[in-house]
């Protein structure tokens, strides 16, 4: 696994630079993004995008897609794997709903059932495990869907070149002390809860399913302002769980003033803390550069617990009795 990760930013631009053809999507006021586990963050990171923009997003994680789908949604199914049944279940309901329709599998049931069906379809390799092809999937789709993205082809490269500087900090030829994967690996041996703002809501998402099929351990993860409703009162009784702060580098005013808070509540109340700073640049740079690292650091914590991060048989066995 690591030394797929070592050569994500070469699959991330082959992908990218690859000679996918760019999909003309005509008028749409609603895109819906389907997939689960890491196939999902895929539409968390393109609802953090299209946020910019006036077209209604939704993510669906799950077999129902709203009710508002109709002839002018775009639904992206996606499912690396090809076989995840809640994916293809929704995928059924946007064909009743007559909507646009654009899948991305690595084959699979999806494939066949898009052949059948007519259905318009890109399929991309998987490489090792869904979670491992992720930037495959992700520059791919983000060369596909070019034409109603709010980003800029210099934006993509800015993330792609951050990418490989930031491996050359995280990967697996420096497990030096100056490794902030390794770092955050070793400080994450309880069970941590990570607070987020909104705009790295998907880095987070993606951090703590990351711990889980990686690390095999529990993890949360809550919005930070959120958070200051509910979760804070939790740190009134004494508590292992670990907190971990994904900060971004312009956050809004307001974030930052509830940073600084939360902050200061934690060091009067004597509660250790991590704070993980995103990159500077655009929204892709930022999400991209921190799941790289987060995800480098759930591996590091595999190793660190004897832990082999590759099966994950409690999902086998889940999918074997659907």
């Amino acid at each position: 696994m690591y030394e797929i990760y070592d050569k994500w930013p070469e699959m991330a631009k082959e992908a990218y630079t690859n000679n996918h053809k760019i999909q003309k999507i005509g008028k749409i006021s609603h895109i819906v993004f389907i997939g689960m586990g890491g196939s999902g963050a895929i539409g968390d990171i393109f609802n953090s995008m299209l946020s910019r923009t006036k077209i209604h997003v939704s993510v669906v994680k799950g077999y129902m897609i709203p009710k508002t789908v109709n002839s002018e949604t775009l639904v992206v199914p996606i499912s690396i794997s090809g076989n995840t049944v809640e994916t293809l279940s929704s995928l059924e309901s946007a064909i009743e709903a007559n909507a646009k329709i654009l899948a991305f599998t690595g084959g699979g049931k999806m494939k066949e059932f898009c052949i059948k069906n007519n259905i318009d379809h890109r399929q991309i390799a998987m490489i090792h495990s869904p979670r491992a092809s992720f930037t495959i999937f992700l520059f791919s789709m983000l060369k596909i869907l070019e034409s109603i993205l709010p980003i800029s082809k210099t934006e993509i490269f800015e993330a792609l070149k951050t990418m490989e500087n930031t491996r050359e900090i995280i990967f697996s030829k420096n497990m030096t002390n100056n490794n902030p994967a390794m770092e955050l690996a070793k400080y994450t041996n309880q069970i941590p809860i990570i607070y987020y703002p909104f705009g790295l809501e998907s880095a987070a998402i993606r951090f703590k399913n990351s711990l889980q099929e990686n690390a095999k351990i529990h993890a949360m993860a809550e919005d930070v302002i959120e958070a200051c409703h509910n979760g804070i009162v939790s740190w009134e009784k004494k508590s292992k769980v670990k907190p971990i702060l994904i900060e971004g580098e312009d956050d809004h005013i307001k974030t930052k003033e509830r940073w600084v808070i939360l902050k200061g509540f934690f060091e009067m109340n004597s509660i250790e803390y991590l704070e993980i700073k995103s990159v500077k640049g655009g929204i892709l740079s930022k999400i991209i550069n921190l799941i790289y690292l987060l995800d480098y650091a759930s591996i590091y914590l595999a190793l660190l617990s004897k832990t082999d991060p590759t099966p994950v048989k409690s999902i086998e066995f889940v999918k074997k009795n659907l």
